[in-house]
């Protein structure tokens, strides 16, 4: 079994920074792609984030230029910097891993339990 455990949520002002980590524990060999989700209310869960153990990087529209991903693959953690934050991004972000990166957004194998980011205006 996998376990995720994601830290580093709060509340922020419009144009501060945050970032949020997750922490992997268990079988992490299978944990090819890693990924970060937002659900905000009344809204449905999307992936904002990817990446794969080969560095491959994805990022949706609306967070791109101003989030970075990366993992580190030793202490089985992926991170989210969060920059330039706008009251929109206030939502529940969630950590997901998968087998694989094309699967990651359909179907991830894994997720953790979710951090709150509140952005004030």
């Amino acid at each position: 079994q996998v376990q995720l455990v994601e830290s580093g949520g709060g509340l922020v002002q419009a144009g501060g920074s945050l970032r949020l980590s997750c922490a992997a524990s268990g079988r992490t060999g299978s944990l090819y792609a890693m990924g970060w989700f937002r659900q905000a209310p009344g809204k449905e869960r999307e992936l904002i984030a990817a990446i794969s153990i080969r560095t491959y990087y994805y990022y949706s529209d609306f967070v791109k230029g101003r989030f970075t991903i990366a993992r580190d693959n030793a202490q089985n953690t992926v991170y989210l910097q969060m920059n330039s934050l706008k009251p929109e991004d206030t939502a529940v972000y969630y950590c997901a891993a998968a087998p694989q990166i094309a699967t990651l957004e359909a179907q991830p194998s894994h997720w953790g339990q979710g951090t709150q980011v509140t952005v004030s205006s």
